[in-house]
């Protein structure tokens, strides 16, 4: 598609949608026994619905958490808080069904046990990073500009400046490309939970001009740019109450929005011996690293691994055309610069560490928060010296 125009659409999802509801207990009550147990093995999904969180998996740890006071505060935090909108934290049941890591899958995870000596990986799988020089972040801009307005749609929410509005919503940005480069959004599809009392009028003027205004920049929109605001006319029942979520169902809006590939596992509710998590993070830093140090416009990486065992069983790289050197140098000098065993990426990373609530929402990558150690871009200087470039 590099020569030719075409569209492409992405969406993303705010915290309150229940999926992300989802996503962000699991992923809290990852955090709160990281705190206290960097050895955990956590394995947490999460199934909300009118008035009922339920949570179940695989959690061995030597601490104590308060789980059912973790969903409660996660839910709070979120913004339901009002028996109104069907599901509040004060009065939801709170169902736990927990059990132990299996022994058989932890002795190949384990150091000094199982076939292999060295820590290895906690399942089979494949994982993908994904990078483009398509915005600052290195990111897709489809789904950086769908992140940016859900964010948004929270940010005026919680600081009242659009105080009908409720926790739930979506977003989806179409963005016309020529000769692979964006050049224009072509639509933006918004959709708010708000109360009851406030007119559709009032509301699509609001969210267009102190949302999609504040986050799409004027110069990407023209006089055919589309808005699409509730287009079923009221979005009251939300949340929850409207849909029932589950942890790890937003994995495309968690990664590239579509552009790039993504594995067989999500990353929420998962410690990083996961390399479900683990290595899509790291494949991530890698693609970005190899287009910050200008290797290429483009890069995708697949990694994966076998249960219980150290060393990936495949590397692949793909440069997309857009190369400044060959690909098969630059996967040798991933090779070279990356160690990409589940122990050293994790300690490479600093993954033992409770910040995966905040990975929840708005995408787990094109972040610039300290906690996203995997978004840094500091051996672009060396890849690219090793490049000759």
């Amino acid at each position: 598609m590099a020569n030719e125009q075409f569209f492409f659409t992405s969406e993303s999802v705010t915290e309150g949608h229940p999926d992300k509801v989802a996503d962000a207990i699991s992923d809290s009550i990852l955090d709160a026994i990281m705190e206290q147990d960097k050895k955990c093995r956590v394995a947490c999904e999460t199934l909300v619905t009118t008035g009922l969180a339920f949570i179940a998996g695989e959690i061995t740890t030597d601490c104590y958490v308060d789980m059912p006071q973790v969903v409660r505060d996660t839910i709070r935090e979120i913004g339901y808080h009002s028996s109104k909108m069907g599901f509040d934290w004060q009065t939801c049941s709170v169902v736990t069904s927990i059990d132990h890591q299996s022994v058989d899958i932890a002795q190949g995870v384990n150091t000094g046990e199982g076939l292999f000596k060295e820590q290895g990986a906690g399942d089979q799988g494949l994982m993908f990073g994904f990078a483009s020089d398509e915005t600052p972040e290195l990111m897709p801009m489809p789904i950086m500009f769908a992140h940016k307005l859900c964010n948004r749609l929270s940010v005026v929410r919680k600081n009242g400046a659009l105080d009908f509005l409720r926790p739930d919503g979506k977003s989806q940005v179409t963005i016309e490309y020529e000769n692979g480069t964006p050049k224009r959004v072509d639509a933006v599809i918004i959709a708010a939970q708000h109360k009851p009392d406030v007119t559709y009028e009032e509301l699509k003027e609001a969210i267009i001009e102190e949302v999609i205004k504040k986050v799409i920049p004027q110069e990407m929109i023209d006089g055919d740019t589309r808005y699409f605001i509730n287009a079923t006319g009221k979005f009251v029942i939300g949340g929850p109450m409207g849909d029932c979520g589950l942890t790890g169902r937003k994995i495309i809006v968690d990664t590239y929005g579509g552009q790039g590939s993504h594995g067989g596992g999500c990353f929420s509710g998962k410690d990083p011996s996961k390399v479900d998590r683990s290595a899509s993070y790291m494949g991530r830093h890698i693609a970005k690293n190899v287009v910050a140090a200008g290797l290429a416009k483009k890069c995708e990486l697949q990694i994966a691994y076998a249960i219980g065992v150290p060393e990936p069983v495949s590397v692949m790289v793909d440069l997309m055309g857009t190369g400044a050197v060959p690909k098969s140098r630059v996967k040798e000098i991933i090779k070279e610069v990356f160690d990409l065993r589940p122990a050293a990426i994790i300690e490479y990373l600093d993954l033992l560490r409770p910040i995966y609530r905040k990975t929840s929402a708005y995408g787990h990558f094109g972040r610039n928060e300290p906690e996203f150690t995997w978004e840094k871009t500091n051996k672009a200087d060396e890849m690219r010296e090793k490049a000759g470039l």
